[in-house]
């Protein structure tokens, strides 16, 4: 079990640090199905916040990294959790099909932060 765990967060932590190069290298491509009106519209919503982007891009790189390491995996799992909540929220509104890929990495920051749970304990207490 320990190995599917670290298997597992390491394809986590580098799909995000993949997100997070393509906010600022801009090096994926972009979908070739047609996007909504809604999804465009929220898009140049985004890009008129010329921060956000860069924000995001930082947090998922730094989430990333710090998530495929198991000293720092408690605090990447919750320096990432903003960012996941958004996507899941999202898939489920602009792109329901991208929603069981997103729902899976829900379930494994899910689990990391479970899993730490007793490392939390001082700041809730």
């Amino acid at each position: 079990m320990k190995i599917v765990k670290l298997i597992l967060c390491a394809l986590f932590g580098l799909m995000f640090i993949n997100a997070g190069l393509d906010k600022f290298l801009h090096y994926m491509p972009m979908p070739k199905d047609p996007m909504s009106a809604e999804m465009i519209k929220a898009g140049e919503a985004f890009g008129t916040i010329k921060w956000l982007m860069p924000l995001v891009g930082f947090i998922e790189i730094l989430g990333g990294l710090l998530f495929i390491f198991p000293k720092t995996r408690a605090l990447g799992a919750i320096v990432i959790l903003p960012v996941m909540v958004g996507i899941v929220i999202h898939n489920v509104v602009y792109m329901p099909s991208g929603l069981s890929i997103a729902g899976v990495m829900l379930l494994i920051n899910l689990w990391m932060i479970g899993d730490n749970w007793k490392k939390y304990q001082a700041m809730v207490s």
